[in-house]
């Protein structure tokens, strides 16, 4: 198969650093090294409840889409994570595929480019910081330019890098 670049938005808003911490080793673990954004903090959205801590890493692959969908939904389970929860609800851990590819439409139960892009500064922000001048594949505007014109939502605040072992190979976004 053919290597792809992946973009994966996590967040976490119960023990976020140890979770995305522990996250991002798992990661790491299964695809090699990892380019990691900056982290934001951001209000819950959609519920009252404790701030999320968000961000977005870039890996590459050669498993198809489905794998890289069902390990993530395996480490969300590790977590304590289910399904069955509330779409705005707190989290232990979320793991998203924000971009597979150029991929459009459909497959393996995801639509993709993921919507959430275009719509929540978490994850927008993120990936304009760990490819600005990438195209988003169904507008064809840059992530840079999306950023800039994103209209106002909650408020991102950069917090400090995730510490620990999983951070040491791992390249942060401009």
């Amino acid at each position: 198969m053919i290597p792809t670049e992946v973009f994966v938005g996590l967040g976490s808003n119960i023990e976020p650093r140890r979770n995305l911490g522990a996250a991002l080793s798992r990661l790491a673990a299964r695809f090699g090294p990892l380019r990691i954004s900056p982290v934001y903090q951001c209000e819950a959205v959609g519920f009252d409840g404790a701030p999320f801590l968000n961000l977005v890493v870039g890996f590459t692959t050669t498993e198809p889409l489905a794998g890289v969908s069902g390990f993530l939904r395996a480490v969300e389970g590790d977590f304590g994570r289910t399904r069955s929860e509330a779409r705005f609800a707190a989290r232990t851990l979320d793991l998203d595929i924000v971009l597979f590819g150029d991929k459009v439409g459909e497959e393996a139960g995801l639509r993709l480019p993921r919507s959430d892009i275009l719509r929540y500064g978490f994850v927008l922000k993120p990936l304009a910081d760990l490819v600005p001048d990438a195209v988003h594949p169904v507008c064809g505007e840059s992530y840079r330019a999306l950023w800039d014109r994103l209209q106002p939502g909650p408020d991102l605040t950069l917090v400090a890098p995730l510490a620990g072992a999983a951070t040491q190979s791992i390249v942060g976004g401009s």
